[in-house]
């Protein structure tokens, strides 16, 4: 299972998550999340560090300045975490390179009633985390048991509160998966675990102390 890392504002803990074979880096482009990146990193900066995973997060923006964005900081993938529906996605798909992987989050309450079919075909991953009033991480986990009454016939992140104290719920909700789901059409093991928050000293400042022992125990 692979990790991405979300949240990232300080080159040197970036260069030490790259040593580490972290899979994703994510970097926040919303003005109002406490770890927009903008506020720390260049473009220029982040197109230049050396990773195949390089992540744009961005909630509610416009097409044009997504494109401006993931051209400038030479973005591997964009994940949209807002409201933008097919239609913006498909225009998105034509302002962005080929090469550029999509991912559409949604966010998950007690209930999953997301029509989210029309979408299998516009982007490369979902994304599930915890539902909230505002967007972005909240901390908190929701029942990741919900993902297993719905088929996603994509592979997916796993997002909302994952910890070093919830992992082992984590690793027994994977172990359900693949002993249950083992039909080609239903790929309802996560593809990547998709930490932030919970492994933090401050907002954009890594723990990355427990981000190793985290990685050590999924292994």
């Amino acid at each position: 299972m692979k990790l991405k890392v979300c949240g990232l504002t300080k080159m040197d803990q970036i260069q030490e998550l790259i040593s580490l074979n972290t899979n994703f880096l994510g970097f926040i482009f919303y003005e109002k999340s406490p770890r927009f990146v903008l506020n720390h990193l260049s473009l220029e900066g982040i197109s230049a560090i050396n990773h195949q995973g390089k992540v744009g997060v961005f909630v509610n923006e416009t097409i044009e300045k997504i494109a401006e964005i993931s051209e400038k900081s030479n973005l591997n993938f964009i994940q949209l975490h807002g409201d933008e529906d097919e239609n913006f996605i498909k225009d998105l798909r034509k302002n962005v390179k080929k090469e550029v992987k999509l991912i559409k989050v949604f966010r998950v309450g007690e209930t999953f009633n997301f029509q989210f079919s029309i979408f299998n075909s516009l982007v490369d991953y979902f994304l599930f985390d915890t539902d909230s009033k505002a967007f972005g991480g909240t901390g908190k986990t929701f029942d990741w048991q919900i993902l297993n009454e719905i088929e996603i016939p994509i592979p997916y992140f796993l997002s909302g509160g994952i910890s070093l104290e919830n992992i082992k719920n984590l690793q027994n909700f994977v172990k359900v998966n693949m002993r249950e789901n083992k039909t080609l059409t239903k790929l309802n093991t996560p593809f990547a675990l998709d930490i932030n928050s919970k492994f933090e000293i401050e907002p954009g400042s890594k723990d990355l102390e427990k981000i190793k022992t985290f990685k050590s125990l999924l292994k």
